[in-house]
């Protein structure tokens, strides 16, 4: 019966391709609309994972995330660095400026002043430049993003910049993932970085830590809180933090979940009509198999083929053009650099798909059932 269930279906070609279609639109929009939703929660925490060596954050007790903070006197370094447990603590600068370039334009920055000593905090990778030119006079690296945006010609290496009414030198280019606000990042040492921002009586904004080795970062960052009576954040709380951030300060999550029940509504209204139609027209041939003795259990499975089929190949291909668009977007433009689609999305989208196959199948069945044998000879 199952070979007759799908003969029935793929026979009116059109109707096939437009339940289909129904199921791949709305797995394409729902998957491709909770990946960029999914991702920009995540450049929330993109300044925490870019430091993977220092699993403690130390900040003001008002600060919240990387972005939103208030800087410390500098003797807090010192005090982090006399509790129990800390096994390295050195300084961040992370602050706005405004840069011109030499063609005249104007460009906020964001400033990150990291360690002299070690580099703390300076991105891994290095596109142009090597990571010593940074202790040369003067001398700023700048995320490949940034450098693409303020010299879409290319040449940023060795150009000079004026930053704050301070010279500044491009030596070098870090791959960097953008942050959620999208500014142009300029790393420095923490000594360059208190001449490039504007003077104020506290400059340190975080004091980044690893705890000593045996040593629990969570009971570390307990403990300098408890000495100092700053903020101390583990790495995973402080992302966590500029996740939740985002979603407690912005409309993200309302507007893409309001695009994902749209994609919802659209799949079900398409398909539980093309599939109300093809019912429709393929009632007289349920009516002749309910005559000749198939009996409702078998024409239950019969519909449950056709819906299954049709959630299977609908799925597959929203799943594919989804998954090709998001890796074509994070290949080919800086707004989705770093972009993916986390593992957990197609689950999420295939339960969704299943809920609503079995939604316009459970329509489309009752009416099946309510056909009687004599519809054939009407």
């Amino acid at each position: 019966m199952g070979w007759i269930a799908i003969r029935m279906l793929t026979g009116d070609r059109v109707k096939f391709i437009g339940l289909i279609f129904g199921v791949a639109f709305s797995t394409l929009l729902i998957t491709q609309q909770l990946s960029i939703f999914v991702n920009l929660l995540l450049r929330g925490a993109a300044a925490v994972h870019e430091v993977p060596t220092a699993d403690i954050w130390v900040m003001d007790r008002s600060g919240r995330t990387p972005d939103v903070t208030l800087p410390m006197p500098a003797t807090a370094l010192d005090r982090v660095r006399g509790v129990s447990g800390v096994g390295w603590a050195v300084p961040m600068i992370r602050s706005g400026a405004t840069v011109r370039t030499p063609e005249g334009d104007l460009e906020p920055v964001s400033v990150i002043g990291v360690d002299d000593a070690t580099l703390t905090g300076l991105p891994r990778t290095m596109v142009a430049g090597d990571r010593e030119r940074l202790s040369d006079p003067d001398a700023v690296f700048i995320d490949d993003v940034g450098a693409r945006k303020l010299f879409p010609a290319g040449g940023a290496v060795g150009t000079r910049l004026e930053l704050n009414d301070q010279r500044a030198v491009v030596r070098g280019i870090v791959d960097a993932n953008p942050t959620f606000t999208s500014t142009v990042i300029l790393y420095t040492r923490y000594s360059n970085a208190l001449e490039f921002v504007p003077g104020t009586r506290n400059r340190l904004s975080f004091i980044l830590a690893r705890a000593a080795p045996g040593s629990d970062p969570a009971a570390v960052a307990k403990a300098i809180e408890a000495a100092t009576g700053l903020r101390a954040r583990t790495r995973d709380q402080f992302a966590r933090d500029g996740v939740d951030y985002i979603i407690e300060n912005t409309g993200i999550p309302i507007n893409f979940g309001i695009t994902v029940a749209l994609g919802f509504v659209v799949g079900v209204a398409i398909v539980g009509l093309t599939f109300s139609l093809f019912i429709r027209d393929n009632i007289k041939q349920f009516g002749a198999l309910k005559a000749i003795g198939v009996t409702n259990m078998k024409i239950r499975g019969m519909v449950a083929t056709q819906a299954a089929m049709v959630g299977l190949i609908g799925y597959g291909l929203g799943i594919l053009l989804a998954v090709l668009f998001v890796w074509t977007g994070a290949q080919n433009s800086d707004a989705f650099k770093g972009f993916y689609t986390p593992w957990q999305i197609p689950l999420i989208t295939a339960a969704v798909v299943m809920v609503m196959i079995l939604l316009t199948g459970l329509l489309a069945l009752r009416v099946v059932l309510r056909t009687e044998p004599a519809e054939v000879f009407r």
